[in-house]
């Protein structure tokens, strides 16, 4: 299987129509370096731990967001996204579909116009339709693990 056909096929169990297609999920994939994931848990057994954690092995630098934190993979954990001062180049949100659209809003603000990627399961569409009229990469409803593993599945 290809990576654009693995993620094409993932892309077909998102629920939202609007996500990038498979080719740019691929690009996002390889030229993505730094990463704030705001809701990263403490719990190394919960999902919004192991993703980044595995993120964190494949090269990608991981900038902690969680107010209940000190330091999470060994880094400072900042207590809101608006204390991350270094650019930035895609956010990761893994906070309750009720709570992540101003988490999308203000990753969305950043000047750096990073990609916004909210985990399987979450979504904010109302939003996610602002930011993309802007011209932000808005990616709901999809694991980034899994992503990674599609995207370098020839590899």
């Amino acid at each position: 299987m290809t990576d654009l056909t693995a993620l094409d096929a993932l892309l077909q169990e998102s629920s939202d129509p609007a996500n990038p297609d498979a080719a740019e999920l691929l690009y996002i994939v390889r030229s993505v370096r730094t990463i704030a994931v705001v809701g990263i848990s403490r719990d190394p057994a919960k999902a919004a731990r192991r993703v980044p954690s595995y993120l964190a092995t494949k090269g990608y630098d991981i900038l902690p967001v969680n107010p209940f934190a000190t330091r999470i993979l060994g880094r400072p954990a900042r207590r809101s996204l608006a204390e991350v001062t270094e650019p930035v180049d895609m956010v990761v949100i893994f906070r309750p579909s009720e709570e992540a659209g101003t988490h999308l809003a203000e990753a969305a603000a950043r000047p750096e116009s990073p990609v916004v990627w909210l985990q399987q399961d979450i979504r904010a569409d109302e939003e996610a339709a602002e930011a993309r009229a802007r011209g932000i990469r808005v990616v709901q409803d999809l694991c980034a693990y899994r992503a990674h593993r599609a995207a370098t599945a020839d590899r």
